[in-house]
């Protein structure tokens, strides 16, 4: 018989218990397979920690970057009890200057942790560089940039996501040419973009790119009065049956099919914003690949809180599902609770 105290010296290494006794407690523990309660142990070392978010601005509620803080919020609200902030920091995602000022705002906060889209590649890579110093843990949201020293990416893989997209808009569409829109700027800095692309063009490099060529384009500021007509020409001139939108831009495709009455036109496109699911329910979208940025934005906080206040390890990746959304089952995706 021991007491309580002497278990508890050998579970924390406190003190000095007798070999033989430190022994026979162990292989107790082991025979019991023991587990310490997390929560208790947690909430006795009065541990907080201070997070923080380095995501791209959302103009409005119905913006996709409004997502992730959703469930930000939810997750922080759910550990509350221990004391976790998270402070948000945002950036244009037309603007790398916007990043760099930023990141540097997050650094002189010097957090315990940080969740952040690796948006422009090259500022992220800076940016990397620089928390490495601090030793801060960060976890990539959205997109991911392979071996950068990140305790772990929650998110779709980019490259499978497009090779789902190319299946999709081959079988849609038998015979005739394909335009990739990337609404976006420096694409060559847009990792998650580029991967995307490339999963698509090897779906048919690898399947059926007899049936099809494939053409690429940017649109860099949809405020360009000039940019449809321009698309349009394209369309036009290359014979273009079928588009593939690489991010959640894709109504600006269904505003231009309305305008040119281009409604033989078969879209894939990505992300459930209220703008796209108003073009998928009319039929000028076929479909959505969808990857639940509320669920991201829950879960890469948690991986923080588990990482830096639990001492538990996580694992390196978790993908999220790739979800494909078209008019007949757009309702019955709720929203997150």
């Amino acid at each position: 018989m021991v007491s309580i105290g002497t278990v508890d010296r050998v579970l924390h290494n406190r003190g000095e218990v007798a070999e033989s006794t430190k022994k026979r407690i162990l292989e107790i523990i082991k025979d019991l397979d023991y587990q310490p309660n997390i929560l208790a142990s947690t909430l006795a070392s009065k541990k907080s920690a201070v997070f923080a978010t380095l995501l791209p601005n959302p103009p409005s509620p119905h913006e996709y970057w409004y997502k992730p803080v959703v469930g930000i919020k939810k997750r922080v609200s759910e550990l509350s009890q221990y004391g976790i902030k998270v402070i948000p920091f945002t950036f244009s995602q037309t603007d790398p200057k916007s990043f760099i000022s930023a990141s540097d705002k997050v650094l002189e906060l010097l957090p315990d942790g940080v969740v952040f889209a690796p948006f422009f590649k090259k500022e992220s890579l800076s940016f990397i560089k620089k928390m490495k110093e601090f030793s801060i843990p960060f976890v990539f949201i959205d997109s991911e940039i392979k071996n950068a020293g990140q305790l772990g990416y929650i998110g779709q893989n980019s490259y499978q996501s497009g090779l789902v997209s190319g299946k999709l808009l081959d079988q849609i569409l038998r015979k005739g040419n394909i335009l990739v829109i990337h609404f976006a700027r420096e694409m060559d800095n847009q990792n998650h973009l580029v991967q995307r692309e490339k999963g698509f063009y090897d779906w048919f490099e690898n399947n059926s790119i007899d049936n099809h060529k494939i053409f690429t384009t940017e649109v860099p500021d949809t405020n360009d009065r000039e940019w449809m007509e321009r698309i349009y020409q394209i369309i036009i001139n290359k014979d273009i049956k079928g588009i593939f939108v690489t991010n959640s831009k894709v109504f600006f495709t269904g505003r231009l099919i309305e305008k040119y009455q281009l409604q033989f036109m078969k879209v894939i496109g990505h992300d459930l914003l209220k703008e796209n699911v108003e073009f998928l329910k009319k039929g000028l979208v076929h479909f959505l690949i969808c990857q639940r940025p509320e669920e991201q934005g829950y879960n890469a906080i948690n991986k923080l809180f588990r990482h830096v206040v639990q001492k538990r390890e996580t694992a390196k990746e978790n993908y999220t599902s790739i979800d494909i959304v078209m008019k007949e089952n757009v309702d019955y995706y709720k929203a997150f609770k």
